[in-house]
């Protein structure tokens, strides 16, 4: 499993560093306020980033954690009915 990892991951670095490599033209990001002069393999791979977070995030709010509010109310109800049952053999 460590070697699928380690594999995915130079895999990705590979494909971003061509990224950015075959993509040196001089671009200017106009934000408003102020405006950052970048090249556009390092926009193409920042934008990728900042949506891999944000959908990371959205999935996160929209299923993880309402299923970790199921199990906590699972466990709750588990451990009120070994409560209050009575022992065997009684």
């Amino acid at each position: 499993m460590r070697l699928l990892r380690l594999l995915v991951a130079l895999a990705c670095l590979s494909i971003g560093g061509a990224v950015g490599a075959l993509n040196p033209q001089p671009i200017v990001l106009d934000l408003g306020a102020t405006a950052l002069h970048t090249t556009l393999g390092v926009a193409i791979l920042i934008s990728l980033l900042i949506g891999v977070v944000v959908g990371g995030l959205v999935m996160t709010a929209s299923v993880v954690l309402p299923l970790r509010q199921r199990l906590r109310r699972a466990e709750a109800d588990s451990s009120k009915s070994r409560v209050t049952s009575p022992p065997e053999g009684l």
